[in-house]
């Protein structure tokens, strides 16, 4: 069941689960993305996620969850200040996180501009949300951010 999920998570019992009740999860501690899953569950700021925050969250990843939620949510991880876009310097970031030192910072930022350049079809330099849709079409990101949830 969630709730004993997230009780069992929530190790100082406060109702909530800090960042890092979240990194004390060795699964989760790997993920270089992790704390961007955070900030995305955080739907109202406080860098805390309440129960009712981790059930929506994970209901959008959820088996129900729509391809639409699912898309939104993966490109929210990449919308760090929530403008509705990605800009040059968020997709570098996510990236970093994701790529560690397998990559310099010349062959990263590389790699974010000719991105940004291929996906960037009204020229405002910068992703939207349906420009982030086609770039990510042929990825099958729906099915790979789908959990499978046993209560």
């Amino acid at each position: 069941m969630l709730e004993e999920r997230f009780r069992r998570m929530d190790t100082d019992g406060s109702g909530k689960l800090e960042p890092q009740e979240f990194l004390d999860v060795p699964e989760l501690a790997q993920n270089p993305l992790v704390k961007r899953v955070i900030s995305v569950f955080d739907k109202n700021g406080d860098g805390n996620i309440s129960f009712y925050e981790f059930v929506m969250g994970l209901a959008k990843l959820s088996s129900s969850g729509s391809v639409d939620d699912k898309l939104r949510f993966a490109f929210a991880i990449y919308d760090i200040d929530k403008d509705g876009f990605i800009s040059n310097g968020e997709l570098f970031a996510v990236l970093k996180m994701m790529v560690g030192d397998n990559l310099n910072d010349v062959q990263l930022q590389q790699l974010v501009d000719r991105t940004i350049v291929k996906a960037d079809e009204d020229f405002d330099g910068k992703i939207s949300f349906p420009e982030f849709c086609k770039m990510v079409r042929d990825l099958d990101v729906a099915t790979k951010l789908t959990l499978h949830l046993n209560t």
